[in-house]
């Protein structure tokens, strides 16, 4: 069975008497077929009806993430609030339910629609929900059928997600003890030098000595600071090479993550701008002007944040309290970054980053996150910040 394409999370929660006696349920629904691919209920004790609708959201994102994750994703819920949240079209107030929309942002695939639909169209999430309320109240279950509803029609007024909750978390949520990524950005190369697109596709340069010197600093950087339990880095050779020089300094093995590869430039690669502009006017502008527009035979920069948000959350499970350095590239860890603030994609084009350059997100089990520096070039670099 081929896995779906386009994929339908449909979540619910409740509490018998809010609060009193919660659970939550969700399902994944391939879009074409109707088929439940994955579904969930789970009691939570003592809740509301807000939070235990926000625990259905996030546990079916996370059906979402092990499933289907390179599936396309509309959310359907009849929680108004829960959507209009997502969708960043109202701010998340009580303090309660800050960190799990938070928590529900970083699951959800940036381009995810938010539909809210009637309670009458949720009725097989419903069904679970009730279940898991039941359980929490100590009622007897009811044996109970799988869903098999046809898909339900989108709501009419169904829209893409828009720009980000900005939950005013604030210091007291960054208690105990948070998950840090020391972003590096590698040396420079022939093609850093010379402003030249170099993404996965091209001819992937190693180093040149200065780019191993600017590797060797920021080793000795972050052997000084200490306390690292790995290093991550994308699979290309200027990351290889840089890491190599960490993993010397920090007796630690390096483990590669493909999608903190740099952005794949197709047919671009090994070009200029300028050269890009003169060969390819209409599609540079183009792409200049959306993050969904493709170079040829290249990636959005759209769909690079869909692979690197799935790199961070995969690196923040594997090294959950654990302090890891990661070896990337320019619009990874600008994407990255953007993911920390929870800012609008836009705002990564405002970004300027160094060659050999250290940034350090750090992430707290409550949800929080805080960028703690950028682009900080060790002691002997250069600030300029050129190519990728």
């Amino acid at each position: 069975m081929s896995a779906p394409t386009r994929v339908i999370l449909e979540a619910d929660g409740g509490s018998r008497g809010n609060p009193g006696p919660a659970g939550f349920g969700a399902l994944i629904r391939d879009a074409d077929t109707g088929r439940v691919v994955a579904e969930v209920a789970e009691s939570i004790g003592r809740a509301t009806n807000n939070v235990a609708e926000y625990r259905g959201l996030i546990a079916g994102l996370a059906l979402y993430g092990e499933h289907t994750p390179e599936a396309t994703l509309e959310v359907r819920m009849d929680s108004k609030l829960v959507i209009e949240q997502m969708a960043g079209r109202w701010k998340v107030k009580h303090p309660d339910m800050r960190p799990l929309a938070l928590t529900a942002k970083r699951l959800a695939p940036p381009d995810a629609r938010w539909t809210w639909i009637p309670r009458e169209r949720n009725k097989d999430a419903d069904r679970l929900a009730n279940m898991a309320m039941d359980a929490a109240a100590g009622v007897p279950p009811v044996p109970a059928t799988a869903a098999v509803d046809p898909v339900p029609a989108a709501a009419d007024t169904a829209t893409p997600a828009g720009g980000p909750n900005t939950p005013l978390l604030g210091w007291s949520a960054q208690r105990g003890e948070p998950t840090t990524l020391v972003f590096l950005r590698h040396g420079v190369t022939v093609h850093t030098a010379e402003r030249r697109f170099s993404g996965p596709g091209g001819d992937d340069p190693g180093l040149i000595e200065e780019g191993w010197e600017q590797a060797r600093r920021a080793a000795a950087a972050l052997a000084a600071e200490g306390g690292f339990d790995a290093i991550v880095a994308s699979p290309l050779q200027r990351t290889r090479d840089t890491a190599a020089s960490v993993s010397q300094a920090l007796g630690l093995p390096v483990t590669i993550e493909e999608d903190f590869q740099e952005a794949g430039f197709g047919d671009w690669d090994g070009y200029t701008l300028e050269e890009v502009e003169q060969r390819w006017p209409d599609e540079l502008a183009a792409w200049l002007a959306s993050f969904d527009v493709r170079p040829p035979a290249g990636e959005s920069i759209v769909e690079v944040q869909r692979r690197v948000e799935g790199a961070l959350r995969r690196t923040l499970a594997t090294y959950a309290d654990q302090k890891v350095v990661v070896v990337s590239h320019v619009n990874p860890i600008k994407l990255a970054v953007r993911y920390c603030l929870d800012a609008p994609l836009a705002s990564m084009n405002k970004l300027l980053l160094a060659p050999a350059s250290l940034t350090t997100l750090s992430f707290y089990e409550s949800g929080a996150s805080a960028l703690r520096q950028f682009s900080a070039v060790p002691a002997g670099g250069t600030q300029a910040a050129t190519g990728v």
